[in-house]
């Protein structure tokens, strides 16, 4: 049995490692030692991680909002329990929350390559827009 929860503290260890996993190849800024303390501070309650029967982090996402629209990042699913709806439901959680809160659509961003994620999304009902995504980092 899986259970989705806010974020706290003592889910630190376990989102790190499972971004870790997951991620192996994000840059130094996604870390859980960069983001988490980031997100936190905005108070927004837009985090939230989905737990196995004994307590251990099996996925995350992490959501957000400026009042034009809504956006999910770090959607992290355990290897382990893959195809057993966490990331549906952790999907989901997001977008009713950002709609409840007014927003009406959410953005997401993946890797081209990533064609296993693409096909999740999709079967989620997002729809691959005709985009360019850049970005630009801000150096202390």
């Amino acid at each position: 049995m899986m259970r989705i929860v806010e974020y706290g503290d003592e889910h630190f260890d376990g989102v790190d490692e499972l971004w870790r996993t997951v991620f192996p190849n994000d840059a130094e800024r996604n870390r859980a030692h960069h983001s988490v303390p980031t997100k936190m501070a905005r108070d927004d309650g837009l985090f939230w991680v989905a737990l196995n029967n004994d307590e251990t982090v099996i996925g995350t996402t992490m959501a957000g909002w400026d009042g034009h629209r809504g956006w999910l990042y770090a959607v992290a699913t355990s290897p382990h329990h893959r195809r057993e709806g966490v990331g549906k439901a952790l999907v989901e959680r997001a977008v009713e929350e950002l709609g409840q809160r007014g927003c009406n659509k959410v953005n997401l961003q993946i890797r081209a390559d990533n064609v296993e994620v693409a096909d999740f999304y999709a079967s989620l009902g997002f729809l691959e827009e005709p985009r360019i995504s850049m970005g630009r980092e801000i150096k202390d």
